[in-house]
């Protein structure tokens, strides 16, 4: 009896030694590229060329099915380092900063650091400028201050050689790199930078959260130009839904102005606003990107490796996420400014050591640099994946606890005045058990707001007092329900009784979201039947039950055929 009742005791300490092993902190490195859409070989993308991070992909835990908070830059990444949905960051533009313009809410980093966590960021992270206190949140988010590559300066100036041998600022910007300012590229010197960090911290106590930014596939497409070889132009493809729907309301479509105003494409003479770009200039534009991707994916590559090479790979979880994605055709669109899919869904990779891969030996090599010239067509299985919807704002609590730290406490519904909670949801637990069946009340809730129910030239990217609309959507497993709502921007109240149009999509035969099947019939009676809701139940919620009701319904029909 007592040497049964030694073991058990001892098996219980094994235990607790363990569990405690397991949740010692880690370091953080967590990569941002920006306008990233799911075109990723670890993502089912037969054309991208993605080396890298499908290797990286290949030892984590990978959701093919999250969604960003609002497809534009600046509001997604407030929205995700604070875990806080737009209507709470009251972020739907560039200008305003959140804590003093909604509330002071702590970010991811900020949160890292408090905890003791060295924390700093290079590259773009925060969105630079007004909505990020011109100084990346800091001194709050960061140890030292944010980095940005010099050479960015050049982004938005004419780089780009033209035909007539001229310079241009176009969107095609394929380049010699040894013939740009300073020899470099924004990602090239961002890479460097982060590396140098990663040595600089690799014999530190101090555990390290490093946030790096890449700027691509964000136009301009001023790649290198090798890039552009890996995609030959005759093997290009158009989208497979490149006309705009015939039943998409107007309010929903982006007149993609950021593409429109590059020196290149005005000379196209498109009008405005649904005209389609020529056929040989989109499949030239579908290049583009995809080689910038790939350039992109070298630079994690390059990132990987270091990580690996300096013994940091076995305690250092790795992030890899993009703002929101980038239509390239689809609906008749390009860019990103809008509720679809192609706008919202984005890559969402966790790596973990000793949970998503088995710990190798320290003479292994766990992230070997793949140089995607030599070896384009290698390829990975992803054997933990997670289908079922998750969104961006789920990454704080997320990270936290598997880095070691405690999840931050969900949010309560008017959370405002609370510095330190979270709109999204712990994932962690997914990470334990392998996802057995789908989860048909996951959802995701993005918007989108709108100056008018038209499209115009600010349509895209509406300040503040222009909104006048805003568009929420929820995309589950079978459907994307959206209503297109309106939004008085000095209260920022939503009428859930005034809608300018509606959008809904059955994914299992529609997946590319073209035929909308939204009913002015069904949504009033949808309205009647809502009612009598207190008018406390928020947009989200009211949604989700609209649309368990025409979900209901339409099942109800189709038994009845």
């Amino acid at each position: 009896m007592f040497t049964c009742l030694q073991i058990c005791l001892l098996l219980l300490v094994l235990h607790t030694l363990a569990v405690v092993a397991s949740r010692e902190r880690k370091n953080v490195l967590f990569i941002m590229a920006d306008d990233l859409r799911t075109s990723l070989g670890c993502y089912g993308d037969s054309v991208a060329k993605s080396p890298n991070i499908d290797q990286l992909a290949s030892k984590s835990q990978v959701f093919l099915n999250a969604y960003a908070q609002q497809a534009v830059c600046a509001p997604s990444r407030t929205s995700m380092l604070t875990s806080r949905r737009p209507d709470t960051t009251r972020l739907y533009d560039f200008n305003s900063y959140w804590r003093t313009h909604s509330g002071n809410y702590t970010t991811l980093p900020q949160y890292f650091k408090s905890r003791g966590y060295f924390t700093t960021s290079v590259g773009k992270v925060f969105h630079p400028g007004i909505s990020s206190n011109h100084s990346d949140d800091y001194p709050y988010s960061w140890s030292t201050p944010a980095y940005h590559p010099a050479s960015f300066r050049y982004e938005k100036e004419k780089m780009c050689k033209g035909e007539d041998g001229k310079l241009h600022a176009n969107l095609l910007c394929a380049v010699t790199v040894s013939e740009q300012p300073g020899g470099t590229l924004p990602d090239l010197e961002s890479t460097e930078e982060a590396v140098r960090l990663l040595k600089s911290r690799a014999a530190d106590a101090v555990p390290f959260f490093l946030a790096v930014g890449f700027h691509k596939p964000h136009i301009p497409f001023r790649i290198p130009q090798e890039y552009l070889s890996l995609y030959p132009i005759d093997e290009m493809t158009l989208a497979p839904d490149p006309d705009v729907p015939t039943r998409l309301p107007p309010v929903a479509y982006n007149p993609w102005m950021d593409v429109r105003q590059r020196d290149d494409v005005q000379k196209l003479n498109i009008s405005f606003p649904y005209g389609p770009i020529p056929k040989d200039f989109q499949l030239r534009v579908r290049q583009h990107y995809y080689a910038a991707v790939s350039y992109m994916d070298a630079q994690v590559g390059q990132l990987l490796g270091a990580l690996d090479a300096l013994g940091l790979s076995h305690s250092t979880v790795v992030v890899f996420a993009s703002d929101h994605g980038w239509s390239l055709g689809e609906h008749g669109e390009w860019a990103k400014y809008s509720n679809f899919d192609v706008s919202t869904r984005v890559p969402l990779i966790f790596y973990v050591p000793g949970l998503t891969s088995q710990r190798v030996a320290r003479r292994e090599s766990t992230f070997p640099f793949i140089d995607v010239f030599m070896q384009p067509q290698r390829s990975f299985k992803n054997d933990r994946v997670i289908r079922n919807v998750v969104e961006l704002v789920d990454v704080f609590p997320t990270v936290s606890y598997l880095a070691g730290l405690k999840a931050p406490p969900p949010c309560p519904v008017i959370s405002f005045k609370e510095e330190l909670c979270s709109e999204g949801v712990d994932r962690a637990h997914t990470f334990h058990r392998r996802e057995r069946r789908r989860n048909g009340e996951a959802i995701s809730f993005s918007q989108y707001p709108r100056p008018a129910a038209a499209p115009q030239v600010n349509s895209d990217l509406p300040d503040l007092k222009d909104i006048k609309i805003m568009g929420y959507s929820l995309r589950c497993w079978d459907y994307r329900y959206t209503l297109w709502l309106g939004f008085n921007p000095q209260t920022f109240q939503v009428n859930v009784s005034d809608v300018h149009a509606g959008e809904l999509y059955m994914l299992e035969g529609d997946p590319g979201q073209d035929q909308n099947i939204y009913s002015d019939f069904d949504h009033s009676v949808v309205t009647a039947k809502m009612a009598g809701l207190p008018r406390t139940v928020g947009v989200q919620m009211r949604m989700r039950l609209q649309l368990l009701y025409l979900s209901a319904g339409r099942k109800t029909s189709a038994g009845r055929e």
